[in-house]
């Protein structure tokens, strides 16, 4: 926790920063604003490669792990189902309402301020020439994965971790050994995250000089946009999700939320739904749960049904490519809701977790990535808000599929 304070406060004097800076240029030397935006850019530059240098080994070890040990779906039969019909359906939901919002309120189109001649990402996005259906198909397969993970294809990365998940889980006993290794490489690499995470300091300061030594301080009303049209996503979030949770619950979900209390305020607190794992396993039985669903459908609620992190990921990404003036016809965003759905299961609920996804859709789907270090200045009140839906949702899906199995009263 003190160490994301920490970051938090380094983040905010990258930004503080970098518009004292950028105000200087663009007050006092406008002439040379662009090639100072030009230049100031490299430090984003080496926040991105940074992240996008672990995006590989993340998404393929935590997506194996996470299919090789639903292998124990099997001996619960219904349980499992009803978790993963829940899961999915809330995914869906929490996508769609992102995407909704985005386009509807438009965020990065009610400010002035641009990026296109801030931050360009030629050499950081992989060109595609074009996307279209026919390339979405032709690139769905890789013919191979040292390719694919050396080209960051993040389907094709998604597609053979699929296939090795379910064979993995196939095996037995047998695969168990290299399901521990993945396991341990994964949350390794999640370790590299939070190193990396200090970096991005660095990346805000560079992103925001550049951006107000060219556009001065109307950036503040994109942050705003932002911010207003993010908390009105969650607040409509936690009002579908507790409107479900009344219907299968009743009158026991007051109840509920009593419980929820403490584990909700630590996950707004520490920007970490996982943080509170412990906690919220130990309330949901105190609550009335059974111990053997509880332990089942929680640790894959944490893989797969992470509903904040979900509408964050097409709202932030979307909102990205709107800054950079990059259009986004409605069959090319219901195919991002899609590669979303499949590249954000098995990413853990650690802070900034989901802008590791985000960063890696943006590149598929030709949006510069430089864009996400722009809004990191302002994402730590995002994760906060997220990080508490995240357990929300977690808190009723398990709570759901105990009221299904058992009929509690």
């Amino acid at each position: 926790m003190k160490s994301n304070n920490k970051l938090f406060i380094a983040i905010i004097i990258g930004l503080v920063l970098g518009v004292a800076l950028g105000g200087q240029v663009f007050y006092h030397a406008p002439e040379s604003a662009p090639a100072f935006a030009k230049n100031i850019k490299l430090l984003g530059t080496i926040f991105i490669r940074m992240v996008q240098m672990i995006i590989a080994p993340l998404v393929f070890c935590t997506l194996v792990v996470g299919i090789a040990k639903m292998g124990d779906m099997k001996m619960v039969g219904r349980v499992g189902g009803k978790a993963m019909a829940w899961f999915i359906s809330a995914s869906l939901i929490s996508l769609l309402l992102g995407m909704v919002l985005v386009n509807w309120l438009e965020p990065g189109k009610n400010a002035t301020v641009s990026m296109k001649d801030v931050a360009p990402a030629d050499e950081l996005v992989h060109n595609t020439g074009g996307f279209s259906i026919e390339n979405f198909v032709v690139h769905v397969v890789p013919k191979s994965i040292v390719e694919a993970m050396a080209g960051n294809e993040i389907l094709q990365i998604v597609i053979f971790a699929i296939m090795f998940g379910i064979a993995l889980s196939s095996v037995g006993d047998i695969g168990k050994p290299v399901i521990k290794v993945l396991d341990t490489i994964s949350h390794v690499v999640l370790k590299m995250v939070s190193y990396i995470m200090w970096v991005a300091p660095l990346g805000v300061f560079g992103a925001v000089a550049g951006a107000v030594a060219i556009y001065g301080f109307d950036i503040w009303q994109l942050y705003a946009n932002y911010l207003v049209d993010f908390a009105l996503g969650i607040f409509l979030l936690w009002i579908l999700l507790l409107s479900v949770g009344y219907l299968i619950l009743g009158k026991r979900l007051f109840a509920l939320l009593k419980r929820l209390a403490s584990p909700l305020l630590i996950a707004f607190s520490t920007t970490s739904s996982e943080a509170v794992f412990p906690k919220l396993t130990e309330e949901l039985e105190r609550f009335g749960c059974d111990p053997k669903i509880v332990s089942f459908t929680l640790p894959l609620g944490y893989s797969f049904n992470l509903d904040g992190s979900m509408m964050y990921m097409t709202f932030a990404s979307l909102f990205i490519a709107q800054v950079y003036g990059i259009d986004m016809p409605i069959e090319k965003q219901l195919l991002m809701l899609l590669v979303l759905m499949l590249t954000s299961k098995g990413v853990a609920g650690v802070p900034r977790a989901s802008l590791i996804v985000v960063v890696a859709t943006c590149a598929m789907f030709d949006i510069p990535p430089e864009g996400i270090a722009l809004i990191l200045p302002i994402d730590h009140f995002c994760d906060m808000a997220r990080s508490m839906t995240n357990v929300l949702g977690n808190a009723l899906a398990t709570t759901a599929v105990d009221k299904w199995e058992t009929k509690i009263d």
